[in-house]
């Protein structure tokens, strides 16, 4: 049966720790499988011993009717297995097409055939219906434009077994849609699919199944036609319930701690005006690429502006640049943690105290017994799960890594606190988790500003909403007066 896929007691130890425990199942041949659970359930584990990552501690596994065994990806590739991660694999500094290509690229004799490289990578990115030059170089792509090129690029391996794990994260409405349409039709060729991510409404739109794995253990499978939201999450976590708001006195409207006016910069946006107030969360919405992220970037100091004021606590700031900003009480948890936000190799301790050094250090000096009083503090607080401090931060569960970007920046006391997706590729119980520490620390004072793609975390969290469309300021609504209808038809139309 081509594309089967079938798991028969596999388990996975490390350190005597079980990652997976005696997981049986079998994917069913050219369908979309959505599999759920939180982080740390053993999903990816799953994942990683059917992409030839891991080795599984016992079990088999069975592919298209025969039992493997992979020592290593390259014998997954092998089998027809392609895994499209989360964090990107691309090249920056290459092209498109030969990213796409990579290590296979076309030759005549001795040399590369440019010419077929170019046309190969062009036939691909049309069927997508991507509009994207195969010689422009990935590192002047947005994030959603890279990962649909990562995505291309499994393609050009012609699976027989597709593994997405989180494809959606990055991308734009539009390019969700060509992406489902892709899916469905390689489905529709016989490609079997297993499809990862955290939003619920995926599911119903793509999938056939739901398999829902809980700490390490498999607990089910369920017909997408026979589910509900509710149904999944209560396998996905048992009684946990979702986060309610606290009760919040009204935000002091008296005197904003952050005001800009008129700010642009081409052709990210143009003319930006509003305030931000002591202890409110106020949230910006937006489709990918209409500024949302440049607008934050260029407030901290990150990018250039063309034009406009800033004002902090009172004081104006002309040409803001990211150690001005950080010194005058603003922290920002970027998008991209991975690349932007941590160090992965570092330690969890020194991730932590990164961006507080300054005021750690005395006479530009520090250790870690002067340190750890922070870093023990932000593990505490935010409940960041931690075997050892001094392990490196990409050991961390995406949830318990995103909490300590937020940590570190914490630390040094911030007055106003930038969270751009700060939920991103983080499970449901994770992202209540952040949600409850947003909310803490505004009623204690803290003022921010929160960037999200799932607009129904804006209409839950914020306090106030920035609607922006084509980089331009089309909108201000509150969660009160306001559904999550009338909010998408604001971001994708720019008008009621």
């Amino acid at each position: 049966m081509r594309g089967a896929i079938e798991f028969k007691d596999v388990s996975k130890a490390y350190d005597g720790t079980l990652a997976l425990s005696h997981f049986s199942h079998a994917f069913a041949p050219a369908r979309v499988h959505a599999l759920m659970g939180r982080n740390g359930s053993g999903k990816s584990t799953a994942i990683k011993i059917l992409a030839g990552a891991v080795q599984p501690s016992s079990g088999t596994m069975s592919v298209n009717g025969r039992e493997v065994s992979f020592a290593t990806p390259s014998e997954a590739f092998a089998a027809g297995i392609v895994t499209v991660h989360q964090e990107l694999s691309l090249v920056p500094s290459l092209s498109v097409g030969e990213n796409i290509f990579l290590g296979r690229l076309p030759r005549r004799g001795r040399f590369v055939d440019w010419a077929e490289l170019h046309k190969r990578a062009a036939a691909l990115l049309t069927e997508m219906e991507l509009e994207i030059e195969p010689r422009r170089l990935v590192e002047t792509l947005s994030l959603g434009q890279q990962q649909m090129v990562e995505i291309v690029k499994a393609m050009s391996f012609a699976p027989s077994v597709l593994i997405l794990d989180e494809p959606t994260s990055a991308l734009a409405a539009r390019e969700v849609g060509h992406l489902f349409e892709l899916v469905r039709r390689l489905k529709a060729r016989g490609v079997t699919v297993i499809y990862i991510t955290h939003r619920m409404n995926e599911l119903f739109e793509l999938a056939d199944t739901c398999t829902v794995v809980r700490d390490g253990h498999y607990v089910g499978t369920i017909e997408i036609s026979d589910a509900s939201p509710a149904k999944i999450v209560e396998m996905m976590f048992g009684d946990v319930a979702k986060a309610s708001r606290p009760a919040r006195r009204a935000v002091n409207r008296a005197a904003p701690v952050l005001s800009v006016r008129h700010l642009s910069r081409a052709p990210a946006f143009t003319d930006i005006s509003f305030e931000l107030y002591p202890g409110e969360v106020l949230g910006m919405a937006g489709l990918l690429g209409a500024g949302r992220t440049e607008v934050l970037r260029a407030i901290f100091g990150a990018d250039p502006l063309d034009s406009g004021e800033i004002s902090f606590a009172g004081q104006r700031v002309d040409k803001p640049t990211p150690k001005r900003m950080k010194a005058l009480g603003l922290g920002y948890t970027p998008e991209n943690r991975k690349e932007v936000g941590l160090v992965q190799m570092a330690a969890i301790h020194d991730n932590l105290i990164l961006a507080s050094l300054d005021r750690v250090a005395r006479a530009g000096f520090t250790n870690r017994a002067r340190e750890t009083p922070s870093v023990t503090r932000q593990i505490r607080e935010l409940g960041i799960k931690v075997a050892d401090p001094l392990l490196p931060v990409s050991t961390l569960s995406g949830g318990n890594q995103q909490k300590v970007v937020i940590g570190n920046w914490l630390n040094t006391a911030p007055k106003v606190m930038f969270f751009d997706e700060p939920s991103r590729g983080v499970d449901l119980q994770a992202k209540q988790q952040i949600f409850e520490i947003m909310w803490a620390e505004a009623a204690a004072g803290l003022s921010s500003i929160f960037v999200s793609s799932e607009l129904e975390e804006l209409l839950d969290v914020a306090d106030r909403i920035l609607v922006l469309h084509h980089g331009r300021l089309v909108a201000e609504v509150t969660p009160q007066t306001t559904n999550l209808t009338e909010l998408y038809q604001l971001c994708m139309e720019g008008h009621p």
